[in-house]
């Protein structure tokens, strides 16, 4: 009895060569990001944290907008989006969030798109939430939320973070039908080796608990039908503390930390576009094989 091969599809060795080069750029993006981190410590070497320091260190300097109010800060914020409105720039990306978003720099943000901060440092699950009009006639591409570390530090359940977090995905879904919302992982903290001014507050938050929440917060995304970025396990160590490389004070993020979060920018992005060529030519190349199945 003889017996015969099925051939491998057609398709199927397209996935392999295309998972290959997406895998090679992904090897060659991380090398390229980690030569930036280089030259960015050696061109500022009075930035080096020591953690073994009694001093704790600073967070980011913006200047004097850093000491605005809350209020002022609204303010600011619904300007720029108005302006950002009247003249709507293409591939714009909104970074909606606290000040992990508000502080990240803008010369390492990905540059392949035009982006819009309307981050707040110290915002809310429920700040963010009532706050989320202020950009509705931006007309963007992609949304980023990272919300819920200043959340836990006032003591807010996570009940409460998870349904607010419902809410934002809700309300952006509905205002912004043809935008990609992307729900980001919420960030661990850097526990005993944390030198943030509000240390105790965030040792009373288990990290443990942080995963947890993320493990809730990414069942919500799939259910909302949108996009979520697992950001947490590139930062964490063995513990599941952020790490100290990557932190100025165990809360917010140094820039080599910002570069990790640029470099999973990058990858998310590039793996979305190649994952779409996959499905396009992985049809063609079935509906061609139907063709010819057909006329045989």
């Amino acid at each position: 009895m003889s017996t015969s091969v099925k051939p491998f599809p057609i398709w199927g060795i397209f996935l392999l060569i295309t998972n290959s080069i997406l895998m090679l750029a992904i090897i060659l993006l991380i090398w390229r990001q980690q030569k930036l981190i280089t030259a960015y410590a050696n061109s500022n070497p009075s930035e080096a944290i020591n953690f073994n320091s009694p001093t704790p260190s600073l967070a980011p300097e913006l200047g004097p907008r850093h000491k605005l109010s809350y209020s002022q800060w609204l303010d600011i914020l619904k300007q720029e989006a108005n302006a950002t409105a009247q003249k709507p720039p293409e591939k714009l990306t909104i970074l909606a969030g606290d000040s992990l978003s508000l502080w990240f720099p803008p010369d390492l943000l990905p540059e392949d798109r035009n982006w819009l901060n309307q981050g707040i440092s110290g915002e809310t699950s429920d700040g963010l939430l009532k706050r989320l009009d202020l950009f509705d006639h931006t007309q963007p591409e992609s949304i980023l939320v990272m919300i819920g570390i200043n959340d836990l530090i006032r003591g807010v359940s996570d009940e409460e973070i998870l349904t607010n977090q419902r809410r934002i995905i809700r309300y952006l879904r509905r205002n912004h039908p043809q935008t990609e919302i992307i729900v980001q992982s919420i960030l661990p903290h850097g526990g005993e080796e944390a030198r943030w001014e509000g240390r105790e507050k965030l040792l009373a938050i288990p990290n443990r608990r942080i995963q947890k929440l993320n493990e809730e917060l990414q069942r919500i995304a799939t259910q909302q039908n949108v996009q979520y970025i697992n950001l947490h396990p590139l930062f964490t160590n063995k513990q599941g503390d952020l790490r100290r490389e990557f932190t100025t004070d165990g809360l917010h993020l140094n820039p080599q930390g910002y570069l990790i979060w640029r470099t999973a920018l990058q990858i998310y992005n590039n793996s979305e576009g190649v994952q779409e060529a996959i499905g396009i030519n992985r049809h063609r190349v079935e509906h061609s094989e139907d063709r010819i199945t057909t006329d045989n």
